[in-house]
């Protein structure tokens, strides 16, 4: 069995930041890239990614409000907020609103930013299989209690 690809949708308006991550890691990973808020919600219902990448500075819509409207729809991801701005409300907003996993400052190295997707994914694959065992469980713990049931009615 091969191990699943790590799928990424990485969201910024600065189709160079776009292109330069695309060309960093388009052979590990599976990229998906949206030069906005609105491209981004597409890709995510299409494409269901494992690890959100968005910019905070957007025009339109910020990192941390496309962060806020992808949580009910899309609450598997792991959320990343990448930007140049080290504006230390934005990463209390994220943390708090967007549910940010990593908050990585611009400009990224390749190095730090493998890491930190890799270790992202680990938290998806980990939660995943939780969800996967708690619901065996509650199977399991329901045959139980109907066997239980059935010997102390005979």
């Amino acid at each position: 069995m091969s191990e699943e690809r790590i799928k990424i949708l990485y969201v910024d308006d600065e189709i160079h930041n776009l292109n330069a991550f695309k060309a960093l890691f388009r052979r590990e990973y599976d990229i998906f890239t949206a030069e906005s808020a609105e491209d981004g919600m597409k890709l995510l219902k299409e494409q269901q990614p494992h690890i959100i990448l968005t910019d905070q500075r957007m025009p339109v819509c910020t990192g941390i409000e496309f962060l806020e409207q992808v949580i009910p729809l899309y609450p598997d991801p792991i959320r990343v907020l990448v930007t140049g701005y080290s504006d230390i409300n934005a990463v209390i907003d994220s943390i708090n609103k967007g549910q940010i996993f990593k908050y990585i400052p611009k400009p990224w190295k390749e190095e730090d930013l493998r890491m930190h997707i890799n270790n992202a994914y680990e938290v998806f694959r980990l939660r995943k299989e939780n969800k996967e065992l708690t619901a065996k469980l509650l199977v399991a713990n329901e045959q139980l209690e109907f066997l239980l049931r059935q010997k102390l009615l005979s």
